[in-house]
């Protein structure tokens, strides 16, 4: 009974939550349909902010500091590395690009004295000579000839040239997304702001079990193993194409190589960061170079990868994140799919992360919480039955004296 004085409540029929229920959900569903790049925006700050938390509160403890101040030198320190990091591999990636193209125009351009003739016309003669000296009957120099010819008319120094401006406006792009990356420091940095209360009203309301961690704090625990996998994996492949580079170096096979072994080793682990497609992009600039050097070693370049493209899938990725995000292989490759598809590559690089805390968040509630059945439905239905009374054995019959 209501205390006096205090609003009478309405009851919703059960009926009428059985069809507002589902009505709610694809309303929901179809806003988030049409805002699906403010909720990404939110899940990157809010994985963002729980992975630099712990940090935090290291620099907080130990530097004896407020929160704020602690925050605003962990981003700051972390906005330095992350843009000293991406200045120093795009000037590279731009130099060695324009480097490479002035190289390639000059073999087929430059007419050097003596013999008179461009780099690339001397190699197909010293190819026709080498072929000759072995008694092979192949001609190659009037094809040959004929084909530095069409390269320098057509002015190959033009396409590299192409090459760099679309780097250079490739970096220059990445500007254009400048306000969603302010948009998402800014989030994060409220979020970090509020995780102590957050945590507080969590604690308070499931409060953890002794001697295990707070819903944050495993979640917390998850993005750190998690980020601990990826990293490894990246050294590990980019380690072991840098290796086999520079193995190639000194047999041979791609002459000049081990001078960008490290740059070449350095893109492998960062391209390694994207799912599937990672290794193959990682591949790209060894094979360009090949083909500028030595067109033969573009074969071995691409065994190379392809190689290292099954081992990382068959081998390393499985056991390496495997164990650190504890989640089995069907579903990680149908989280990456899913992610794929529903956010396109973006999707694809944040949904692992994402699986891995509601696999936190899900081993965490269901210690604690399970759902209350309906009213009414808790016990056995009752069903009348109908008893039949027991039936009287037959008289026995009479016999007339």
């Amino acid at each position: 009974m209501a205390a006096p004085g205090s609003p009478v409540k309405s009851q919703i029929p059960r009926w009428i939550q059985l069809v507002a229920l589902p009505l709610i959900l694809l309303f929901l569903w179809v806003v988030a349909g049409h805002i699906k790049h403010v909720i990404f925006l939110f899940l990157i700050s809010s994985l963002v902010a729980l992975l630099l938390n712990a940090l935090v509160r290291r620099v907080a403890r130990y530097a004896h500091v407020p929160r704020g101040v602690a925050i605003f030198v962990v981003y700051v320190a972390f906005l330095v590395a992350l843009f000293a990091a991406l200045g120093g591999i795009g000037t590279v990636i731009v130099d060695q690009t324009r480097t490479a193209g002035q190289r390639l125009d000059a073999y087929v351009s430059n007419v050097q004295t003596p013999p008179g003739q461009v780099g690339a016309d001397q190699d197909v003669d010293r190819l026709q000579a080498w072929l000759d000296n072995r008694g092979l009957s192949i001609d190659v120099t009037t094809r040959g000839h004929n084909l530095v010819e069409q390269a320098r008319k057509k002015d190959i120094g033009k396409y590299t040239r192409k090459a760099v401006s679309f780097l250079e406006g490739a970096a220059i792009s990445i500007g254009r997304t400048l306000f969603d990356f302010v948009l998402l420091v800014v989030i994060s940095i409220y979020m970090l702001i509020d995780l102590p209360r957050l945590a507080t009203v969590l604690e308070r309301r499931f409060p953890p079990r002794r001697g295990t961690r707070t819903l944050l704090g495993r979640i917390e625990h998850t993005l750190a193993a998690y980020v601990k996998g990826q990293l490894l994996l990246s050294l590990i492949i980019g380690g072991s194409a840098g290796l086999f580079l520079w193995i190639f170096d000194l047999l041979g096979l791609l002459p000049g190589v081990g001078t960008y072994v490290l740059l070449f080793a350095a893109f492998v682990a960062l391209t390694e960061l994207i799912p599937y497609i990672g290794p193959w992009i990682g591949g790209v600039p060894p094979f360009i170079y090949a083909l500028f050097v030595k067109p033969l070693s573009a074969v071995w370049v691409v065994l190379l990868f392809l190689f290292i493209h099954q081992v990382e899938g068959h081998v390393v990725v499985p056991n390496v994140m495997g164990r650190a995000v504890r989640l089995h292989p069907l579903l990680v490759i149908f989280a990456l799919l899913a992610g794929l598809e529903l956010y396109g590559l973006p999707g694809a690089l944040i949904v692992l992360p994402l699986a891995a805390s509601g696999r936190a968040a899900y081993e965490f509630f269901s210690e604690r919480v399970e759902l209350q059945p309906w009213e009414g439905g808790s016990g056995p239905i009752p069903v009348e039955v109908e008893v039949e009374s027991a039936r009287q054995p037959p008289a026995p019959p009479t016999v007339d004296d």
